[in-house]
């Protein structure tokens, strides 16, 4: 809920701007910004992560995640190439938590919780995206953007020696992805606003095992990966 009203506020400090932008015949704000050969910035956003699992064998139950609303902060840096392509790099932090339900437990062993395991993560993030913009139209312009990116989750407890017997859920601590999205180049006053949609998909098997390799939360597990999506506000 608190996410939930500081983006309503936000949309409501910045909409009255933004609509502006979509005049027939606007003042055009800031006409050289992109024409600089690096651009600098910082974004500020919420995220969404989620697991993809693929399984050993098809038993029917599969692991159900609850997912909740994170967040993201980072910077930005910006190589021009030419007028419709440009080279970021977005370091940034994000927070997420997730909650597994795993199938198959019964009695005390439900009652006592080991049917689930809270996962939190905080991820530093180091994408390097092509950015693939329209032309401008007066103070607006839109754009497509996607590359890899690798993450380093210092919340993973890869090198733990507890395992989920002990109630750690254990995660590799870097990942590797690619990242596709698209937005809005909003042209304002003083600065560019820009807010955007991605979506971040791990390529590798994240899950680190249990050591038993019959552990009825990771034994039937053949690959976790990540699946996130990012909603950021950008500011340069």
């Amino acid at each position: 809920m608190r996410n939930t009203l500081i983006l309503l506020v936000g949309m409501l400090l910045v909409g009255p701007s933004v609509c502006g932008q979509f005049k027939e015949n606007p003042i055009l704000n800031i006409e050289n910004k992109d024409k600089k050969i690096l651009n600098y910035g910082y974004f500020l956003g919420f995220n969404q992560y989620d697991f993809k699992f693929d399984y050993k064998n098809d038993v029917g139950k599969d692991i159900l995640v609850e997912k909740t609303l994170g967040f993201n902060v980072g910077l930005i840096g910006e190589l021009r190439i030419n007028e419709f392509l440009d080279l970021r790099f977005e370091p940034g932090l994000h927070y997420n938590a997730r909650t597994l339900f795993f199938p198959g437990f019964i009695g005390e062993e439900a009652i006592s919780g080991n049917f689930l395991r809270e996962v939190k993560s905080t991820y530093i993030n180091f994408p390097l995206l092509l950015k693939v913009s329209a032309k401008r139209f007066g103070n607006w312009k839109p754009f497509l953007i996607g590359g890899p990116s690798m993450s380093l989750n210092l919340g993973s407890n890869e090198t733990s020696l507890d395992d989920n017997s002990s109630g750690t859920f254990r995660m590799k601590k870097w990942n590797y992805n690619y990242e596709l999205g698209f937005g809005i180049d909003f042209y304002l006053e003083y600065f560019k606003f820009t807010p955007s949609i991605r979506g971040v998909f791990t390529l590798n098997d994240e899950l680190v095992r249990d050591n038993d390799p019959n552990s009825p939360w990771t034994g039937n597990i053949d690959a976790l990966r990540t699946r996130g999506l990012f909603i950021n506000f950008t500011f340069e």
